[in-house]
């Protein structure tokens, strides 16, 4: 299991591939098990970095320290010590926002952006989760387990893999802390990057599903407003987690973006990238 040590705590990440470095960050609740399909899928082009954001998965935070602005500097110290001196940024809901501030705060490190289903301005996300964004509401969800299922499974059953994803998130969230839980949130819920987009030059893409409950859609269209380089992909069959409810087409999307800078038609499908032999176990 790779860690790396970093003056705030210590970072879990799964790397595969060989390439160019191309690093994927995951979402509230989430861990690097969101991306096994899309390294399996592009490990053959690029060298992939899946990270453990501090309090999720398998990462540990020393100074109990659960914000936004923590897990950007996580990004910049992990691609110091691994020696990654540019890289593009691919991020899920709040670790699309994470990707965002990382290229506002360190332009120079960030080749491109693309977020999928992620928060822009913090008022876009679902009431629910905005509450437990409160230390209060917090505890009591998080220390009752069938409020805190019955909550991931209202926010989670809107898109085409439903159970699949419902599960998925579900483990992942029984290793998540209870500061982790709530600080996350609501710092996130507390965030507006429309000010800090604005000068972004580099190529940004945004993936949003029509049938997003836990972030508004509408997000796509303020991060093209705000960010003067960004587009929009528009997935009508898709909730929140994309990847996992049309992965055709947005692994062939995300794949042209990395590879070119834009995708040619983001309304369209696009051709699956071809698997490579091996894929991590752990």
């Amino acid at each position: 299991m790779p860690t790396l040590v970093t003056e705030r705590g210590i970072v879990h990440y799964e790397v595969y591939g060989r390439g160019r470095p191309v690093i994927l960050l995951h979402g509230w609740l989430g861990s690097w098990e969101l991306w096994r399909e899309t390294i399996e899928l592009m490990g053959k082009d690029f060298r992939t970095y899946a990270i453990d954001f501090f309090g999720f998965g398998d990462s540990v935070e020393h100074t109990g320290d659960f914000t936004f602005g923590n897990y950007v500097e996580l990004v910049n110290q992990f691609m110091d010590r691994l020696g990654i001196v540019k890289a593009p940024l691919v991020g899920h809901s709040m670790g699309g926002t994470v990707s965002l501030g990382m290229a506002a705060r360190h332009p120079e490190k960030v080749v491109k952006v693309a977020v999928i289903g992620s928060p822009i301005e913090g008022k876009s996300l679902n009431p629910l989760l905005k509450l437990v964004g409160y230390k209060g509401i917090a505890q009591l969800a998080y220390k009752t387990p069938f409020v805190l299922d019955s909550t991931i499974f209202l926010l989670t059953r809107f898109g085409r893999a439903g159970a699949p994803v419902y599960e998925m998130v579900r483990q992942d969230a029984s290793k998540v802390s209870v500061n982790a839980f709530f600080q996350s949130i609501g710092t996130l819920r507390d965030t507006d990057l429309t000010n800090e987009i604005a000068d972004l030059s580099l190529p940004i893409m945004g993936f949003y599903g029509k049938h997003d409950v836990i972030v508004s859609p509408k997000q796509g269209k303020v991060l093209v407003k705000h960010a003067p380089t960004a587009q929009e992909a528009w997935f009508l069959h898709s909730g929140h987690f994309i990847m996992k409810d049309e992965p055709e087409r947005f692994h062939s999307t995300l794949t042209d973006f990395l590879k070119n800078g834009t995708s040619s038609n983001p309304t369209q499908n696009i051709q699956a990238a071809e698997r490579p032999a091996t894929v991590p176990t752990s």
